[in-house]
């Protein structure tokens, strides 16, 4: 029953995220990795040649993430399907011949053989967790996905990932793009977490010190997406509405801000790391008040002009916002980062939460009803159990 309380307590929370968790265990596909879900919490079927269910890269590592912190919880089959997880990133998706990690998988083999720095960063991530609960193959995991990161994507100038090569890694990619690094970030840090290896935190503050100290910074804490071969704004890209939509994602900023506060608390608040807060302060703010719509949620773009370019209403920005208001009164003590919480949780429980048949509907409408125009189903936990464990101690 839909909550009308403004009280979204730990223990309401909590049991969000176990009913997450119910919801999205039924993913498992019993030929390794995980279904796509319908909205009724069914298998989605995806895959046009017929060869069993479409497997993304991105999908199989998320649910192994989303689990590991679920075994926190003492979820009862969250080690069950970390370890079926991994089990297909090395069966599934690792590139034997070449190296590398495929970005999808059937039942019959690779379908898109692209090697994307994106998916290369959540493999890092989904190693770092499966590692914290004893899983025999993260540490192999973790030694084949960094030689890749290392050796094939990272460029020493600026400090960053390029994106994405061909099967053989010919093609060298034009693009560079902003969402990947933020990811891997965001998976050097789990890593870190984990191995206490400084050449995960090194890099990191490398990635984060280009994209949010210089050049988001220089934007007035905007955070530019897209990047020319040479490292220069691409102010002009025209992008893909899924993963590089033109223009400005005022959620990536919320969720860069709290990035780097993680980073400084893993950095055991090293005096180098003092800017973060500053900027995650920017951050967050500026992207509250340029995206928030009249109607609720967030914009999903923003223009180079500073106005709104695509009013779409996903809910993992909203989502990311619940987990950087509380990494912000963490670092600094101050309850008026709190003070967003109510409208946040109010607007995601509202028009978001499926009350009926479990987890998240992925956007609404303009009447904020469900609809289906960018993501089928429900996609994966990863947003939504980020926002639900936020508020939980630590």
């Amino acid at each position: 029953m839909r909550r009308e309380m403004s009280d979204y307590s730990p223990d309401w929370c909590r049991a969000e995220a176990l009913r997450l968790l119910d919801f999205h265990a039924a993913a498992v596909n019993p030929k390794g990795g995980f279904y796509k879900l319908a909205a009724d919490g069914s298998e989605l079927a995806d895959n046009p040649r017929g060869s069993g269910n479409t497997r993304e890269l991105h999908e199989t590592t998320r649910m192994i993430h989303a689990y590991a912190r679920g075994a926190g919880l003492q979820h009862p089959r969250a080690r069950e399907i970390v370890d079926h997880g991994v089990g297909f990133l090395l069966s599934g998706h690792a590139d034997p011949l070449n190296g590398g990690f495929w970005w999808s998988a059937d039942d019959a083999g690779p379908l898109d053989r692209k090697k994307q720095a994106y998916g290369h960063a959540f493999v890092l991530l989904a190693a770092a967790w499966a590692a914290k609960l004893g899983n025999t193959d993260a540490d192999k995991l973790r030694d084949l996905v960094m030689g890749d990161l290392r050796n094939r994507f990272w460029e020493a100038e600026p400090g960053a990932v390029s994106d994405t090569f061909d099967e053989d890694w010919t093609n060298p990619p034009a693009y560079r793009g902003g969402n990947a690094n933020m990811h891997l970030t965001e998976a050097l840090l789990a890593a870190y977490d984990t191995w206490r290896d400084p050449e995960y935190l090194d890099m990191a503050r490398q990635i984060a010190g280009f994209m949010i100290d210089r050049h988001a910074r220089a934007e007035g804490w905007v955070v530019p997406e897209h990047f020319t071969p040479d490292w220069q704004i691409d102010r002009d890209f025209a992008g893909d509405p899924m993963f590089r939509p033109p223009g400005t994602t005022p959620g990536h900023a919320i969720e860069w801000a709290r990035l780097i506060l993680e980073m400084r608390e893993l950095g055991g608040r090293d005096r180098q790391d003092d800017w973060t807060v500053e900027a995650a302060k920017h951050l967050y703010s500026r992207a509250m008040k340029d995206a928030w719509l009249p109607e609720g949620g967030l914009a999903y773009t923003m223009g180079w002009d500073g106005q709104i370019d695509n009013r779409r209403r996903l809910w993992w920005p909203v989502a990311e916002a619940v987990a950087t208001a509380h990494a912000l009164h963490r670092a600094t003590g101050d309850e008026i980062w709190l003070k967003d919480l109510d409208r946040l949780w109010t607007h995601l429980d509202r028009h978001h939460i499926d009350h009926e048949n479990g987890g998240w509907f992925a956007e609404i409408d303009e009447d904020g009803r469900p609809v289906e125009t960018l993501f089928p189903g429900k996609p994966d936990i990863y947003h939504a159990l980020t926002a639900s464990l936020a508020g939980l101690p630590t």
